[in-house]
């Protein structure tokens, strides 16, 4: 059996995906599942061992005739015996009845006929479970299983020899990273630098043998030196990708984070997550009744209104 899913969005949208292609995998354990994502996704599934092929195709584009044509060449060459799409445009649903495929799950809405399966989109709650949601499409009834990824062997090795370079094996480690926009009327970042040295002054005073690694942001406009500025033993490192990241995390006594891909990489890998986050909801991104992850966010939507008290309160709990 062939299993094509087409999955919109970024690195983020991919890892929240996989519990999805889990249970599909569970279900299915002889078929082959191949996925059609955005090319700035496809490093995602350096961690993803149920996938077999990764594919792109960029959704956010304003795509002609001959990029659908093109789509729909690749997807019949292949023979897929079931599909399973998270992308709700009609153009879309309209793409796969043409290809034939039997099996044809999605989301209702508009143009749903072209689908032989429909589910309820549910987008308030935890953005795993509304993809699990797609597998009521296949007649699946299993839990979402919690969000978990497969780490290289490579990427293992390459974690052990860094903290056997960086000393950071002895007294253990822990990771932060921040988002790296500035905001227009402070010129600091979402998390303020200020706020983030009073957290690691507080960890270095109650814990002085864990060293601090900083994660750069994916386009990093100031955010580690500001951070190196005020906290000069702070460690920078820059793993390079989706893998040797989750490698560095998986070794970390904790992680301090704002809404990312490290955020959900932690999770996925176990590490205690103390996460600041902006609007985004915490139920749709921070697992439920996991005490391991923890969101923290204020009724302003502003992170940098969630005090360094709260979250040393959670890092000491």
């Amino acid at each position: 059996m062939r299993i094509l899913a087409l999955v919109p969005g970024g690195i983020s949208e991919q890892i929240l995906f996989f519990p999805t292609l889990a249970t599909l995998k569970a279900q299915y354990p002889q078929a082959t599942i191949d996925v059609i994502v955005e090319p700035r996704a496809k490093s995602a599934y350096r961690v993803c061992a149920q996938v077999n092929e990764v594919l792109a195709f960029d959704y956010r584009d304003r795509n002609g005739l001959a990029d659908f044509l093109n789509l729909l060449g690749i997807i019949r060459d292949r023979e897929y015996e079931a599909v399973v799409t998270v992308a709700r445009q009609w153009t879309i649903k309209l793409l796969l009845w043409l290809n034939g495929i039997p099996q044809r799950v999605g989301y209702q809405g508009s143009a749903s006929f072209f689908l032989s399966a429909t589910v309820s989109f549910k987008p308030d709650q935890y953005v795993p479970f509304l993809f699990h949601d797609l597998t009521q499409g296949f007649g699946i009834n299993r839990p979402c299983p919690p969000l978990q990824i497969t780490l290289p062997k490579a990427d293992i090795e390459w974690m052990e020899a860094t903290q056997k370079k960086l000393d950071l094996g002895n007294g253990g480690y822990v990771v932060l990273n921040g988002g790296a926009i500035r905001q227009p009327d402070t010129g600091d970042f979402p998390y303020p630098i200020a706020q983030w040295h009073e957290i690691i002054e507080d960890i270095k005073q109650k814990q002085p043998g864990l060293k601090i690694v900083l994660i750069p942001p994916a386009e990093d406009t100031g955010w580690v030196q500001a951070m190196q500025d005020h906290n000069p033993g702070a460690i920078a490192i820059r793993p390079g990708d989706v893998g040797k990241m989750a490698a560095l995390l998986a070794g970390a006594n904790l992680v301090v984070c704002t809404e990312g891909i490290p955020m959900h990489l932690a999770i996925a890998v176990g590490t205690y997550t103390v996460a600041i986050l902006g609007k985004t909801p915490a139920a749709r991104i921070i697992p439920p009744d996991q005490e391991k992850f923890i969101g923290l966010q204020v009724p302003s939507g502003k992170e940098a209104d969630v005090k360094p008290a709260l979250v040393l309160k959670k890092i000491w709990r």
